[in-house]
């Protein structure tokens, strides 16, 4: 019987599927196609890996990671730098691999973990749990079986019948679940999940989700503690969803700050012109408008269709 995982899709899911999708597409025709320059590609690699890696504890921060790869002397300790470094040679070599493939998942966690652990690249021969401080919030699956399991779901996403965003977050969950690794299992899962959305659109390679979950690191772990409790990756897969076209918004776009800036020019634009005119979302105009308005930095005076913008900065 062929592997399935647990999970519905939702009409949240499905809207939060059309909402990246509309951003990817927005994003495209607006940079005629070349979304992201050099520069930029580096700066937001260089996010990732800072991110991925606070996540577990790395004290390093982005100008530090940033003189780290420029090759120059970093007050920290070795075993972080050594991360950042390993990090680095792992993202750059993502392009080479396969998602479905058993031998380019262990070759990337050779390269990830390298120096930092003795079986680096290879799955693990003992148990496992996870705690939250000093509580067992899971006790993976008995090493007996990692390698059938990690086979199955590697070959449900060589042909899995569902969207890549939705396959992608899928596979970070049951990943996760299974901590093929002893250790290193949770920057392999952001890392893989960007692998199978990078085979998807390349540009989200570039993509430093790993800083918004970063700042939601708490909702990051309760949405995995849910799909848990409910054997079922939805609740996990409406969390990533949300944290990918966040950071679209976040990184790409800088909405809010463009927002402000047109409506400097013209405080009558409607969220529809926001929305064409920066490239994003109506939904993601509203977010930002209502952020804005929460913070006190704007304020809407009239009604929606023949009311103004009030800057109050």
């Amino acid at each position: 019987m062929r592997y399935q995982p647990l999970y519905t899709i939702t009409a949240q899911i499905l809207q939060q599927v059309a909402d990246i999708v509309e951003l990817l597409t927005r994003w495209s025709v607006s940079s005629g196609g070349n979304a992201l320059s050099p520069q930029l590609r580096r700066n937001h690699r260089i996010r990732t890996i800072q991110a991925s890696l606070a996540i577990e504890n790395n004290s390093l921060s982005v100008e530090q990671v940033t003189a780290v790869l420029e090759g120059k002397r970093v007050l920290g300790l070795p075993r972080e730098i050594q991360e950042v470094r390993n990090a680095f040679a792992a993202y750059e070599q993502l392009p080479h691999w396969q998602a479905h493939s058993a031998a380019d998942l262990l070759a990337a966690h050779g390269l990830l973990m390298a120096g930092l652990v003795d079986d680096a690249g290879h799955f693990r021969t003992g148990g496992v749990g996870i705690y939250n401080q000093q509580h067992l919030v899971h006790i993976a699956p008995p090493a007996s079986r990692v390698d059938t399991l990690m086979a199955d779901l590697l070959a449900w996403v060589a042909s899995a019948a569902v969207h890549p965003l939705i396959a992608s977050c899928v596979f970070h969950y049951k990943f996760e679940f299974i901590h093929p690794f002893a250790d290193g299992n949770g920057r392999m899962g952001r890392l893989w999940q960007t692998v199978i959305l990078s085979q998807w659109r390349p540009v989200l390679a570039y993509l430093p989700v790993e800083s918004v979950i970063r700042v939601r690191q708490a909702d990051y772990y309760q949405a995995l503690a849910d799909a848990d409790n409910l054997a079922d990756a939805t609740p996990f897969i409406a969390f990533m969803l949300q944290a990918l076209h966040d950071a679209m918004t976040e990184v790409s776009l800088k909405t809010s700050g463009k927002a402000l800036a047109l409506l400097r020019e013209n405080t009558r634009l409607t969220i529809p012109e926001l929305a064409l005119a920066i490239g994003v979302t109506e939904r993601s105009i509203e977010r930002n408008l209502q952020k804005l308005q929460q913070e006190n930095r704007l304020r809407r005076v009239g009604s929606s269709k023949g009311g103004y913008w009030e800057l109050l900065e």
